[in-house]
């Protein structure tokens, strides 16, 4: 065989290689064409292929195993049970940077699916190779390093400690000063992702410089980067009051209440949420939320969205009104029980409405001024209903009991009170009796319209114990009528008054 012979042979066991990794890449694209793949022991004819002599093929055989392992948790495991992740890792170091990005995905791609294989590629190495490649000068080897990284962080707070222990922080906030958008988006996701478990993690994403860097893209037109700015700067903030404090300092508020008006419905929700993580440390960081316009502004977006994206909108409305009755009346004259009203009656998720249920309660549940706002806006019937449905979740009826108890207990608007005379539980029904029992001694008004509304009708015919607070509480309403009124309305008075018709004998 002559040389040139010899050579195309070899010429064409390459270009066989290429086309079959090339081929498989290809593939495994598609979702239908994976399980033949896998039932063919695909992962064992590429193994070898990750360390051919060509680059190109290791790359693409790379690609393959990473689109293979991304599609399924099987897979990732077969790709752990293959050993291709040490082999993957020793090699990072020395190859260039298409190899190094492809494997950087085949990591994130095992990673990904759970914390047991994202723990197989911290054991062999793959967090350190990960950090050496932040440091690696091309964008792309750093954005799916930075991915990779975020993926292993985001299970639980070991792995998230495993990254932090090997470097990677202060590379990932350099990456926040890189030119590519991507590369930006990722980092900040990543940081995100390495703050959300502990306040001891989130600080150490700012003790790194994060927030000063976060806070400068809060006006960047670019919206997923938006989305992940306001992810981290939420997930910094929700540990405590020195952390949420740290991100107010750094100016976000008035731009952030500017991208509640953002076109993208993300970047409001995330916007939404970090307003939620900021006001529910103290009575003093709901103020400074409220002064800055973020609440009204909260309000005006559950009105233009829907869903899972009113969630931290209504939480964060709740957790401003807990704090003081005047945070609470803030909340009420910047129109926030209507529309929580509307958002009662719009949805359907049953942990929406809880915490709407759970919001207007903590309202309501300070004074008589801010139950009657809750009751004009005929939420006392609603949440009443809420209880009662035996539709309603475990959770929403104890929401809605606890809510409706605790704006029963300062409500003395008695025209919303009465129909709650009608066909209510006796556990309700006793705080309902009690505040007309409060009301009525004080009010001739009220007790006029009391008789005339046939209020005080039903109230006899309420079955109470003896001895029971709901029955001194008929009593003490009875004291504030006529004895003879009292009778008159009484169950029987009628039969009584045509017996004594029949008895009776004209003179």
């Amino acid at each position: 065989m002559s040389q040139r012979q010899i050579i195309q042979v070899f010429e064409q066991y390459q270009k066989s290689r290429m086309q079959f990794v090339q081929t498989v890449a290809d593939l495994a694209v598609r979702p239908q064409n994976i399980e033949i793949l896998q039932s063919a022991g695909v992962l064992s004819m590429l193994r070898p292929l990750m360390l051919d002599v060509v680059p190109s093929i290791q790359q693409t055989a790379a690609l393959a195993v990473g689109r293979l392992a991304d599609h399924s948790d099987d897979l990732a495991e077969a790709v752990v049970k293959e050993d291709i992740l040490p082999q993957l890792v020793h090699s990072l170091a020395s190859q260039n940077r298409f190899y190094k990005k492809a494997a950087a995905f085949v990591l994130r791609a095992v990673a990904k699916h759970s914390p047991e294989l994202s723990q197989a590629v911290v054991a062999c190495g793959g967090i350190d190779a990960l950090v050496l490649c932040l440091e690696e000068f091309d964008p792309g080897v750093k954005e799916a390093a930075a991915w990779a990284l975020g993926y292993i962080a985001r299970h639980n707070t070991l792995l998230s400690q495993s990254v932090v222990d090997a470097g990677a922080v202060p590379l990932l906030v350099l990456c926040l000063l890189e030119p590519e958008m991507a590369l930006k988006r990722i980092a900040a996701s990543t940081l995100s992702d390495i703050s959300k478990h502990t306040p001891e993690l989130a600080q150490t994403v700012v003790d790194n410089g994060a927030i000063a860097h976060l806070a400068q893209m809060i006006l960047n037109p670019d919206a997923k980067l938006k989305r992940q700015v306001f992810s981290a700067l939420s997930q910094i903030s929700k540990h405590s009051v020195s952390l949420a404090e740290m991100v107010i300092e750094a100016e976000v508020l008035p731009a952030a209440v500017a991208c509640l008006k953002d076109p993208d419905e993300y970047v409001r929700k995330n916007v939404t949420t970090l307003m939620r993580e900021l006001v529910k440390h103290t009575p003093e960081l709901s103020q400074v939320i409220v002064n800055c316009g973020g609440t009204a502004a909260v309000i005006d977006y559950l009105g233009d969205c829907s869903g899972n994206l009113r969630l931290p909108g209504i939480m964060m409305l709740g957790y401003v009104a807990a704090h003081s009755e005047s945070l609470a009346m803030a909340v009420i004259l910047s129109k926030g029980v209507p529309q929580l009203a509307l958002c009662l009656s719009e949805e359907h998720e049953h942990h929406i409405k809880a915490a709407t249920v759970w919001s207007i309660g903590q309202i309501g549940h300070h004074t008589p001024e801010h139950a009657k706002a809750v009751a004009t806006s005929n939420l006392l019937i609603k949440l009443l209903e809420l209880y009662m449905d035996a539709s309603s979740s475990e959770d929403l009826q104890a929401k809605s009991k606890k809510a409706l108890k605790s704006i029963l207990q300062k409500c003395t608007y008695l025209p919303h009170l009465e129909p709650l005379l009608y066909d209510v539980p006796s556990n309700i029904l006793k705080h309902v009796v009690c505040q007309f029992s409060k009301v009525l001694p004080h009010d001739s008004k009220a007790r006029r319209l009391f008789v005339t509304s046939g209020g005080l009708k039903k109230v006899q015919e309420i079955e109470a114990e003896p001895g029971s607070p709901l029955q001194e509480h008929i009593n003490a309403i009875n004291s504030c009528f006529p004895e003879e009124i009292v009778r008159y309305y009484s169950p029987g008075y009628s039969e009584a008054l045509l017996e004594r018709l029949e008895n009776y004998q004209p003179a």
